[in-house]
């Protein structure tokens, strides 16, 4: 692809990715036009000193009808080279991937609820993720095994690749069931979910089914979803960090932000930056249930972080807590065994609305012997209703703000701002309007 470059600066990776174009056909046959000659349909005569930039305020002309832009492709000036006029690029909406990541707690006081996430993860889990089409992988960390012997993890049927019914008893080890499924072992202690989430990230697994960690089933474009299932707090050591929530609210804050800024220095393509985190936290801990009389209630992200705890858990868990709030998802009380199905089912429905359109897409493709002109780039969105909106260009993501948009590489990303309306309405249309620059011959 041919590119005219402004020279802008290149952004960082945002949350939300992932939006593609469906059709880059040029809605707009390009016309010509040399320094002293009329501009063509769409194009307004420039000074002839500059190329592309000289041109004042004019109208996008696309296969829908005109729309205003901030700035219109001038003509040509020295070289007389063709200057196209102003095309549109429709782009289609569409979920990006999501990977589910399961830690769970294997230490002795766990064994009826991993009994419970056996029997649910299937039914009341996979089965709602799988028929609401999105492209989905579930990866397990915990250690394989028998619940009720080791208190370990043994998935079935259809989610694992083991059959139903061979995990009475377990085999010796698990099978991964691609790209869906995978499973790597190794033992979850009562207080160490947290490091071991880090550590086993570039780590082999005990069977060595993931030489590398499980970073090897990992994939850039989808946005995580981990869920911790235990009953204690987060006391634990890795890479000389100590996460330790000391079951207060302050502590727990401390640790969610010591272990998300380590997360994210893990792979910024993977989990993303502070700006545009690519994760969400889902705990299953020892919080107390919020409503006695609905115990399946979830806590929601504005709800406090509380130090009380439900009947059988060890404690509240208030670091898992804390990034759970700060990652704006839900938490469930793990005591409630006979409510997992409910809690199951509003993780996945969480899930499935988690995995939003994506906000990026590719430039689009000029037209054969034209360059792009990436100063007249706009991406124009169409609200489901309302009167269409310009996107305008600015120079990274951090001078990011509303109704903006930014370059990297050859992809444009909708500033954060953007993308949560875009996101939030589920009518919306994006098309991008460019002009370009003829090749002289």
């Amino acid at each position: 692809m041919r590119i005219k470059s402004p020279g802008r600066r290149v952004g960082e990776t945002a949350f939300s990715t992932a939006l593609q174009l469906a059709s880059l056909a040029a809605m707009v046959a390009c016309g010509s036009s040399t320094a002293d000659g009329p501009a063509t349909s769409g194009q307004q005569a420039g000074s002839g000193a500059q190329a592309g930039v000289g041109g004042s305020t004019g109208t996008f002309v696309g296969a829908g009808g005109s729309g205003a832009g901030s700035s219109g492709p001038g003509s040509v000036g020295a070289g007389g080279m063709d200057t196209c006029a102003q095309q549109e690029a429709e782009a289609t909406l569409v979920k990006a991937p999501v990977d589910i990541l399961f830690v769970i707690d294997n230490s002795g006081s766990m064994t009826n609820e991993i009994q419970g996430v056996e029997k649910n993860i299937n039914e009341s889990f996979a089965k709602i993720i799988e028929a609401s089409g999105i492209d989905y992988r579930v990866i397990l960390i915990a250690r394989h095994g028998s619940a009720s012997g080791n208190q370990s993890v043994c998935l079935e049927a259809p989610l694992s690749g083991i059959p139903q019914g061979d995990c009475t008893p377990p085999p010796s080890e698990p099978v991964n069931n691609p790209p869906k499924f995978f499973h790597y072992s190794t033992e979850i202690g009562s207080t160490n979910p947290l490091c071991k989430t880090l550590e086993s990230y570039a780590k082999a697994d005990e069977h060595n089914l993931a030489p590398m960690g499980y970073q090897e089933w990992l994939r850039p474009e989808a946005i995580k979803f981990f869920v911790v299932v235990t009953d204690d707090r987060a006391n634990c050591s890795f890479g000389g960090v100590l996460y330790d929530d000391k079951n207060t609210v302050v502590g727990g804050q401390a640790t969610a932000d010591k272990f998300d800024a380590a997360l994210l220095a893990l792979s910024p393509e993977q989990f993303g930056t502070a700006m545009e985190r690519r994760y969400r936290w889902y705990s299953i801990d020892g919080i107390q249930e919020k409503d006695l009389q609905m115990p399946e209630v979830p806590w929601q992200p504005a709800d406090m972080i509380t130090t009380a705890k439900c009947s059988s858990a060890v404690n509240g868990g208030t670091g898992y807590q804390a990034l759970s709030v700060k990652t704006e998802a839900l938490r469930f009380p793990l005591c409630q065994l006979a409510h997992y199905d409910s809690m199951f089912n509003e993780i996945a429905n969480g899930v499935v609305q988690g995995a939003s359109v994506s906000c990026e897409f590719p430039l689009p493709a000029p037209p054969p012997g034209e360059e792009l002109n990436l100063e007249t780039i706009v991406v124009k969105y169409m609200p489901g209703m309302g009167a269409p909106v310009n996107f305008a260009l600015v120079a990274s993501l951090a001078e990011c703000g509303p109704e903006k948009f930014y370059l990297d590489g050859e992809l444009i990303k909708l500033c954060p701002d953007a993308c949560k309306t875009v996101q939030a309405d589920s009518a919306a249309k994006i098309s991008v309007l460019f002009g370009c620059i003829g090749t002289a011959g």
